[in-house]
């Protein structure tokens, strides 16, 4: 039985201003498609920078939706990071398309841009950049890849929310975006995701798949395509209202819980640390990921990460690469060199990591990291 985690790995911050919104939504009689979804959108296509935003029940569903949206069916092809949460091949494959797995950059764990021509082919349609564990992809270089191949480039921002990229908050550059709002994430509405765009035609095809495929009709029972039950409703709505309204704050001290990380592990020889800034990028931080250092043997992580669960640590395994899970072994998924991926994905542990978490949190997490990369097993 695994033990309860006295600091966990990731905890929503909800406050009672978030409760109220939500229990002012419950004595209404509008709990699906009212103002408080329009109101969300609203203030989402404003923060992103983009005129469109169209709330949907999760991260994944607007993954799907864009695929969707795109008009990418089956025999395209898709080009994706392998190290990234599986629901980005999972997408692609919904539409009957198949992800194309290429490397990534040692050292922020991107997709590396120097790795996407070789995977293009005439039956390629997309690049899928995620925006790994907050930290902007190189996006400049893969935009122009795009344009030079006439490719769409969705942005996965799920991770990201807030993380800009030459001033530009990511999501607004591709020609979709996507956010995710889970319960680990920067802000939350429970469950729940949007597609962010500058497209008019993408934001109403979305906005219609959401709903079953409804059109502008006011006629309920009129349905203009094969849609979908991806609706968010009024409660989460209004919970995503009210925390993103907190955001600033939010994202200033979660770098705050980064950079007290860095500066209790830094100097450690047994750990590789996430790059605290980057040139033309501000980072969102979603986790802390560090990596163990190329002279500790490779199973040296999984009994730290089990010694740290032991005394009620939460610690995570971000992330298993996609092209190693069971149902993508198969030939069918062309995968290109990917020997960062696996010897990253082989290495990283991802530490306590939410906005509520204190100092004496955080010097417990990295005291019982140290001692356990200092023992001798």
């Amino acid at each position: 039985m695994t033990p309860a985690m006295r600091i966990p790995l990731a905890a929503p911050d909800i406050h009672e201003s978030d409760i109220a919104a939500v229990a002012g939504v419950l004595r209404t009689p509008r709990l699906s498609l009212g103002p408080k979804l329009e109101e969300f959108e609203r203030g989402l296509a404003e923060y992103i920078g983009v005129p469109h935003a169209v709330a949907v029940s999760s991260g994944t569903g607007a993954l799907h939706l864009c695929i969707r949206a795109l008009g990418i069916g089956e025999g395209d092809e898709v080009i994706v990071p392998s190290f990234a949460f599986v629901a980005v091949a999972n997408a692609v494959r919904y539409e009957r398309a198949l992800p194309v797995f290429v490397d990534i950059e040692s050292g922020t764990l991107n997709l590396d841009p120097a790795t996407i021509e070789a995977a293009i082919t005439p039956k390629t349609r997309a690049i899928l950049v995620v925006h790994t564990f907050g930290c902007p992809a190189e996006l400049a270089e893969i935009i122009r890849i795009a344009r030079k191949h006439s490719l769409f480039v969705i942005e996965d921002a799920c991770e990201a929310i807030g993380a800009e990229y030459d001033g530009h908050k990511v999501g607004a550059l591709g020609d979709v975006g996507v956010l995710g709002f889970y319960p680990n994430k920067q802000i939350t509405t429970g469950e729940g995701g949007a597609v962010v765009t500058r497209n008019p035609v993408v934001a109403a095809l979305v906005r219609s798949l959401r709903n079953q495929g409804r059109g502008d009709s006011e006629d309920w029972f009129e349905h203009s395509h094969l849609g979908y039950n991806y609706r968010l409703s009024e409660m989460h709505a209004a919970l995503g209202i009210e925390q993103l309204k907190r955001i600033g704050g939010i994202l200033t001290r979660r770098e705050a819980i980064a950079r007290g990380y860095h500066e209790r592990l830094s100097g450690d020889p047994h750990l590789i640390l996430p790059p605290l800034s980057l040139p033309r990028r501000r980072i969102g931080w979603f986790v802390y990921v560090v990596r163990l250092a190329a002279h500790l043997p490779q199973d040296r992580r999984d009994w730290i990460r089990e010694g740290m669960i032991s005394r009620g640590i939460g610690c995570g395994r971000y992330f298993a690469p996609i092209h190693l899970q069971p149902i993508y072994q198969s030939d069918v998924y062309r995968r290109h060199e990917l020997s960062v991926t696996e010897c990253s994905a082989a290495r990283t542990l991802a530490l306590p990591f939410f906005n509520r978490m204190s100092d004496a949190q955080m010097d417990e997490v990295c005291e019982v990291l140290g001692q356990l990369l200092r023992s001798p097993g």
